[in-house]
């Protein structure tokens, strides 16, 4: 991973001219659909084959697919003719499949003169169902909109009665529901005049209003679980992940509707239909909005982020409408290297033409700015306008010619001395130099891009002799230094996880201490060498010597904010980590050679390895960014799943 060359190079070639509502017992209000005028249907498909209801509350959401003779798919769940053959289950016009009795039935749907079958299975059907608080009970807290932080799930709940966020701490959760206010919420006697229910349901008043009707199935669930003695068990299988299907979806027509499927997987291995549990939104409500049914209706041609989430997990998928593209005809554009092919394999799939290629004159002006920051020189262009080679060998050159000039060192060292903050409120006008005089020399030397990155986390010794330390001047907390460093180098923003659980990521709030104890044993000391300099400080914040020590010390912990109890360093996802290299002293040679790695040599191990996808994606998103306009992931530093390419 060179820094500044092969993927500046290659992007510079491929440049081109570029709240919710509580479900009621009736399903969702379905609008009459029917087939395309003058469509023909060559065969239809029931997903999933085989449909498995274990539990007496289990449902499934059924996606009839018709297979059109043009080639084109259309979903057909809503206006297909949907029966099923025994009293086992039911079905609804939504293609929602409810357990009523344990057995075996056939679904079958019907449209245009073709058919498709599906086995069901129904099983575990009992009289009193036994309901857990973590499987069962969380996701209906959260669909009735109790948990969201509009509602009790907000920083200090509302009118008295607090849960976590969207029940991120079951254990919290059943304390405020059980032992909150002398139990008065529920009653295990007598359940149906637990105040919890009555609440929802509006018998007594309740600033939310109904949340759910008295003979509902949600009503039934909560019911269940205070009936059972309102226990919690914490060591019930957690949700490992959602998958979201269909996979990215194309829809011809706009104005066609497409329905969402969403199956959970548990640390157990099994899995689950949480369609009606789960939550779908669009990430571009200008081309498809959601409705929480998992039911997406399309507005006008484009594509559209959506994503799910469910318990604590998220999966994301894309949404193309076509359009109207009769009379389009695909014309070759040219191809000079490997990202040439998939943006001319994207284009031909969204039927688009691209513009041509652009002139001499703009690529010059372009590749200038781009690089070097500066225009180019009136005898620049005359000579590049005047080079008869072909275009693909001139423009070539001007690139291998511009990448690692004066001008094109300055202008990426001084991006860097930005990313990095280089400034005198921080470093003071002699620190500052220096450290853009460290960024400038590593750019000149066309350093690794993953070595660059391990000598400022893992950077020791005066400030004055080795300013890449300079990085822990600017950010002296732990936390501090632990949001920047991810976001800086992984475009992942670990912030929103310092109060709760990440709402729209699978970050936890026990992640943000766990990662922020891997700078916890930082050390700043005063260098002699800074004499009587100090960097100004104001009414709230003291004078800091102009240059400082940094070092690993042996203690230092940093302490949950929940919990109260010591964080240890942990990472939040698995990667291979790269082999920990010593930092180097200012004479070369390496530090404590024989000693254990410090933690942030062990972070900086796992950062910048070749397993950890988030390093090498986020920078070559940055620099397409940089490069192109707007990043293929934008905002350039917001890689997540709510927001996906």
């Amino acid at each position: 991973m060179r820094l500044f060359s092969i993927f500046v190079g290659a992007a510079l070639i491929a440049l081109v001219p570029l709240g919710r509502t509580a479900p009621s017992a009736a399903m969702a209000k379905v609008v009459p659909e029917a087939l395309p005028s003058g469509a023909h249907v060559a065969a239809l498909e029931i997903t999933p084959a085989v449909v498995s209801l274990d539990g007496t509350f289990a449902s499934a959401q059924i996606l009839v697919t018709a297979r059109l003779a043009d080639g084109t798919r259309l979903d057909a769940t809503r206006f297909a003719q949907l029966t099923v053959d025994a009293a086992a289950a039911e079905i609804t016009p939504s293609g929602q499949i409810h357990a009523r009795a344990n057995g075996r039935a056939t679904l079958t749907a019907k449209l245009g003169g073709q058919s498709a079958h599906a086995a069901v299975s129904v099983t575990n059907v009992v009289a009193d169902p036994a309901v857990d608080f973590i499987r069962d009970v969380t996701p209906v807290v959260a669909r009735l909109g109790c948990s969201n932080g509009t509602c009790h799930g907000a920083k200090e709940g509302k009118l008295g009665f607090k849960l976590s966020l969207r029940g991120y701490d079951p254990v919290y959760d059943v304390r405020s529901f059980v032992d909150d206010h002398a139990g008065r919420r529920v009653n295990l006697a007598s359940p149906d005049d637990s105040l919890m229910l009555l609440k929802a349901t509006g018998a007594v008043p309740h600033e939310g209003g109904q949340r759910t009707p008295y003979d509902s199935k949600y009503y039934q669930i909560l019911r269940a679980w205070i009936a059972g003695g309102a226990k919690l068990d914490v060591d019930t299988p957690r949700v490992t992940s959602i998958e979201v299907t269909p996979k990215n979806p194309i829809i011809q027509a706009v104005g066609t509707r497409q329905q969402m499927r969403i199956v959970a997987t548990y640390a157990d291995g099994r899995t689950r239909d949480v369609t009606a549990e789960a939550f779908i939104e669009s990430g571009n409500l200008d081309v498809v909005t959601a409705d929480e049914h998992g039911l997406l209706t399309t507005l006008r041609r484009g594509e559209a982020p959506v994503l799910a989430r469910y318990e604590g997990n998220y999966a994301a998928t894309t949404i193309t409408v076509m359009g109207d593209r009769r009379g389009f005809a695909w014309q070759e554009p040219e191809r000079w290297n490997r990202i040439d092919e998939f943006t001319a394999a994207k284009w031909q799939r969204m039927k688009i033409l691209p513009s041509a290629l652009c002139s001499d004159e703009d690529f010059l002006r372009r590749v200038y700015l781009d690089l070097t920051g500066l225009p180019p020189s009136v005898a620049d262009v005359a000579a590049f306008a005047a080079d008869v080679r072909p275009v693909r060998v001139k423009r070539d050159a001007v690139v291998d010619r511009l990448i690692g000039s004066p001008d094109f060192v300055d202008h990426w060292a001084n991006k860097w001395a930005d990313l990095l903050q280089v400034n005198r409120r921080f470093l003071g006008e002699e620190g500052a130099k220096q450290f853009r005089e460290w960024i400038r020399a590593e750019v000149a030397a066309n350093t690794p891009y993953d070595a660059f990155v391990r000598k400022i986390i893992t950077a020791r010794g005066s400030t004055r002799e080795n300013p890449a330390a300079s990085y822990y001047k600017v950010l002296r907390t732990p936390t501090e230094t632990m949001e920047n460093t991810t976001h800086l180098f992984l475009a992942t923003r670990f912030n929103c996880n310092k109060c709760h659980d990440h709402p729209f990521e699978r970050w936890t709030q026990d992640q943000y201490f766990q990662l922020s104890a891997f700078f916890a044993q930082v050390e700043l000391t005063k260098d002699p060498q800074s004499g009587k300099k100090t960097i100004a400080g104001s009414a709230v914040e003291d004078a800091k010597p102009l240059y400082e020590i940094v070092g690993d010390k042996s203690d230092g912990e940093i302490t949950h904010d929940r919990t109260g109890q010591v964080a240890a360093p942990a990472f939040p996802f698995a990667a291979k980590p790269a082999t920990v290299e010593k930092p180097a002293t200012q004479a070369g040679a390496a530090q404590g050679a024989n000693s254990s790695p410090s933690r942030r040599e062990t972070l900086a191990a796992w950062i910048t390895s070749a397993d950890n996808r988030y390093f090498a994606l986020s920078y070559a998103n940055r620099l397409w960014g940089y490069l192109t306009g707007v990043g293929l992931i934008d905002p350039l530093d917001d890689i997540r799943a709510g927001n996906p390419p």
